[in-house]
């Protein structure tokens, strides 16, 4: 079981940038796969994007690509979300989680944290 917090939320005007940390409290995640998720009111939790156990390989939703870079330092055990460009449609509570391989599917990810929220202006 891996207990997870993420951090860096906040209010940016539209063409800003956030990075948002997610870092292990208590327990270390090396060797588990990392995803950042959103959800907005009303609206389903999706995938933004997933990086494995070394960093070597990531993946991005469509909405995010060129725009969002997921990385980690296992060192700090921690993984971020650098976002640049933001958009209001952006806006969204994001959680970061952990799974034991790579996958966009909300049901594999066996452990959450609490959220941040990023809010874009126009």
């Amino acid at each position: 079981q891996v207990q997870l917090v993420e951090s860096g939320g906040g209010l940016v005007q539209a063409g800003g940038s956030l990075r948002l940390s997610c870092a292990a409290s208590g327990r270390t995640f090396s060797g588990y796969a990392v995803g950042w998720f959103r959800q907005a009111p009303g609206k389903d939790r999706d995938f933004v994007a997933q990086i494995d156990w070394s960093g070597d390989s990531t993946s991005y939703a469509d909405s995010v690509k060129g725009r969002f870079t997921i990385s980690r330092d296992n060192a700090k055990n921690t993984v971020y979300l650098q976002m640049n460009s933001l958009k209001p449609e952006d806006t969204a509570v994001y959680y970061c989680a952990v799974s034991r391989g790579l996958t966009t599917i909300v049901r594999y990810y066996v452990s959450w944290g609490q959220g941040t929220q990023v809010t874009v202006s126009s």
